[in-house]
């Protein structure tokens, strides 16, 4: 098995944090997103972030994690609403559910013509949570759905 089909685990929370303090680092993550501020988002990933995109690769470290948002803002303008956060006990996951209020600024190679259309997408994300900042994350979202919403 290569280290790209090798099942993801849960990393081990070293500064243990709990329940409560892991819900307020991802609180923080989205109210960053949402604030369009990627500096502040970065500042809350781990340096080895594991970033697990929807109907993609798995993009490992914080530059690829920056390249990855910087394309983003280019491409669409998203606000996230009804976020709904839970963690485990011991701190060391944590999940996200979420509605993606959305337009779609610029064509993404591979997807229709980004004409400004609006969307608007209900998701979800997993998270590992190590050392106080956030060590993986994985999105989920229908993309048909979106596909069907921007054609």
């Amino acid at each position: 098995m290569t280290p790209a089909q090798a099942p993801v685990q849960p990393p081990v929370n070293g500064a243990g944090a709990t329940a409560a303090e892991s819900r307020a680092l991802i609180a923080a993550y989205y109210d960053a997103f949402n604030r369009g501020d990627s500096a502040a988002m970065l500042a809350l990933v781990h340096d080895d972030l594991e970033h697990h995109v929807n109907e993609g690769e798995i993009r490992r470290g914080k530059d690829r994690f920056a390249a990855f948002g910087a394309h983003m803002a280019a491409s669409y303008r998203e606000t996230l609403t009804d976020i709904v956060v839970l963690t485990s006990e011991d701190g060391t996951r944590a999940a996200a559910e979420f509605v993606v209020n959305g337009e779609y600024l610029r064509t993404d190679p591979g997807l229709p013509e980004a004409r400004g259309q609006r969307y608007v997408l209900p998701a979800g994300a997993f998270f590992a949570l190590r050392d106080g900042r956030i060590a993986r994350v994985t999105t989920y979202y229908n993309l048909a759905d979106w596909m069907r919403q921007v054609s």
